[in-house]
């Protein structure tokens, strides 16, 4: 379980360079939900829809908007107000900030666990965790302060940076890199090859050579169960502070730029270019050599043909299309049933008037 700091409103304040409405001596202790939060704790308010609900928590601090407050200006004029309030411009983003700094990330002492098998020609240094079952191998260098937990497998000749965080059972191939601050969640892959064959005359596959790496640059977070595939001939490679979900699959040669994210079970076909600070909803399914330029964000489910170019704005649907579009479509195919009952009318009345003109009455 993470650690918890105890510190004052007024130290939060401090921190998030909020403005102090209140107690600042209250000692805070956790996050909580704003429906929930009661005495030690902290919420937030930043949607118009919360601001009752806000009004009643019996939070001892909340993180609120401008606007939140001009909303409870009344009961913060006559004293009724309870908890202590701190004003920031992006209150869900200061709850985040709040949280680290509350529960910060469990940290280990430097140790190396007896059933840890490590290569002699391996560098890892003094101040590493290794736990149980862990195996790292040749030439292998492991940065300052990094955590490999139990069952953790990482290859020959793989370079881990500093203060990273492995968890159980992830996989390192041979020959691929991470960067500093990476979290690796259970059971990650990287490295694996990629899928590539080719077919000879008789109809069987050869395996096409995949020889490349993997570059995880600082400050990615990978999902548990998140594949990323080597580069078949060059690098597959995923940029500064990008984050995956649970089970993304990255194929061989992708280039995912910075501050990316990734929701759950997208599946990324070899040779696809993501530009920085693209958003990708769960489930989207990417063909091979896409481009997506950064400002692009791709609903849910949405399916991107191979080749396309995907540019700035809102996407959705399969294939897929502006968000506009998508919508007029979808309101079209609600309204299928009604239309195929109002064509078999016309048609009725169309057999009708044929039958008028082809017999009529003398």
């Amino acid at each position: 379980m993470p650690e918890t700091n105890v510190l004052t409103v007024a130290e939060l304040a401090t921190q998030l360079d909020g403005q102090l409405m209140g107690d600042g001596s209250i000692h805070v202790v956790r996050v909580a939900d704003l429906s929930t939060a009661h005495d030690g704790e902290v919420a937030y308010v930043d949607d118009e829809k919360f601001f009752a609900a806000g009004r009643a928590s019996k939070a001892s601090c909340l993180l609120a908007s401008e606007q939140f407050i001009e909303s409870a200006r009344a009961e913060i004029r006559d004293h009724q107000f309870g908890p202590a309030l701190i004003v920031v411009a992006k209150p869900k983003l200061a709850f985040a900030l709040v949280a680290a700094l509350l529960h910060p990330q469990k940290r280990r002492e430097p140790f190396i666990h007896p059933l840890a098998v490590i290569a002699e020609s391996a560098d890892v240094d003094l101040t590493v965790f290794v736990g149980p079952h862990v195996s790292i191998g040749e030439r292998t260098q492991i940065g300052a302060g990094t955590r490999v937990e139990a069952g953790v497998v990482i290859g020959d000749d793989v370079r881990v940076g500093r203060d990273c965080v492995i968890h159980p059972g992830v996989t390192l191939y041979d020959d691929v890199q991470i960067g500093d601050r990476v979290i690796l969640h259970a059971s990650v892959v990287i490295g694996a090859d990629g899928f590539g064959y080719v077919r000879d005359g008789a109809g069987s596959y050869h395996k096409f050579p995949q020889r490349g790496t993997v570059l995880i640059a600082d400050d990615v977070e990978l999902g548990a169960h998140t594949c990323v595939d080597r580069g078949a001939l060059g690098q597959t490679r995923i940029g500064r502070g990008t984050k995956l979900d649970n089970m993304v699959h990255v194929g061989h040669n992708c280039d995912i730029g910075e501050r990316v994210v990734i929701a759950a079970q997208t599946g990324i076909s070899g040779s696809v270019t993501i530009e920085d600070d693209v958003v990708v909803g769960g489930q989207v399914g990417f063909g091979d050599h896409i481009r997506v330029l950064s400002g692009a964000v791709i609903g849910s489910k949405a399916g991107v043909l191979p080749g396309k170019i995907v540019r700035p704005g809102v996407w959705w649907g399969i294939p897929i299309q502006p968000l506009d579009e998508y919508k007029r479509l979808n309101a079209h195919l609600g309204r299928l049933p009604q239309m195929r009952e109002e064509i078999k009318e016309l048609r009725r009345q169309l057999a009708e008037l044929q039958k008028a003109v082809q017999n009529p009455e003398r």
